[in-house]
């Protein structure tokens, strides 16, 4: 049963990588070294990118014809939770130009060969599984508050969030909830898709050493989200169009962030017989 594995690595076993202590230094040095990446051939990357903005704005300009303002903030913040998936591509890139192979960016749809492709497929699922239910908790608190009916218009619901008792309840419950998602998806996927692509270890060992980088460094990982989340908003302001940029910068960098927190695989001898 080699050819298709999810759970456990193709041989059925459940590999632990070993995870390392990191540095703020490391978190600047990735962040550089992402930048490195995506300046060698940004063409290839912008063209790449170009589908989490376009994706973003048809899913604003969506929620707003469809009487769902209230839903714009929560698509356009919740969007984020499926970005390691989306830069999967971007982590090819970056494992091809490690490596001194060609880093043309068809190659990064390389990955639809990669022996993993099952777990990243699961993880990938899991993730939009996620994005599914926080747009659900964002729509329940928005009920609770306001009731069913959906904003007359833009205006008034901008009004009735920052001028009203309910509007800051929102707010205030709306990113507790939020956090609460993204604290999710950081300690369960900061490092799988990264792994996936470098050793086929499965999917539940890709998130449990995900689990493991964020409690041996909570802090370093801590200020890791802050940063990720701090440039996805310089990026969709406005409308998007630094994510072009922002997007490549920091898939690249997750894989240098992999590289920095997981310990390179160890290749075993093999003996022969005399």
């Amino acid at each position: 049963m080699a050819g298709f594995h999810v759970m456990a690595d193709a041989y059925g076993m459940h590999v632990q990588p070993t995870v390392r202590g990191i540095t703020t230094t490391d978190l600047w040095d990735a962040l550089k070294l992402g930048a490195e990446d995506f300046w060698a051939k940004p063409s290839h990357y912008v063209f790449l990118c170009l589908i989490y903005p376009i994706v973003g704005l048809i899913l604003t300009q969506w929620s707003s014809g469809s009487n769902a303002i209230q839903l714009v903030y929560p698509l356009m913040s919740g969007f984020a939770l499926v970005g390691p998936f989306a830069a999967i591509g971007l982590y090819e890139i970056s494992r091809r130009r490690e490596l001194g192979m060609n880093t043309n960016w068809r190659h990064a749809l390389d990955v639809r060969r990669s022996p993993a492709l099952p777990s990243i497929a699961v993880i990938g699922i899991m993730l939009f599984a996620l994005f599914l239910l926080w747009l659900f908790t964002a729509q329940s608190i928005y009920t609770s508050l306001f009731g069913d009916q959906p904003p007359a218009s833009v205006g008034a619901f901008v009004r009735d969030v920052l001028t009203t008792g309910k509007g800051w309840t929102l707010i205030l419950l709306g990113n507790a909830a939020g956090f609460v998602f993204a604290v999710v998806v950081l300690a369960t996927t900061v490092i799988a898709f990264p792994l996936l692509l470098d050793r086929d270890v499965g999917a539940v060992s890709a998130i449990e050493t995900s689990a493991r980088a964020v409690v041996a460094n909570p802090l370093q990982m801590a200020l890791w989200g802050l940063l990720v989340a701090v440039l996805l908003v310089i990026g969709s302001i406005p409308l998007f169009a630094g994510l072009p940029v922002v997007m490549p910068i920091l898939g690249h960098a997750t894989w240098h962030l992999y590289r920095k927190v997981v310990e390179p695989a160890q290749i075993r001898p093999i003996r022969r017989p005399m």
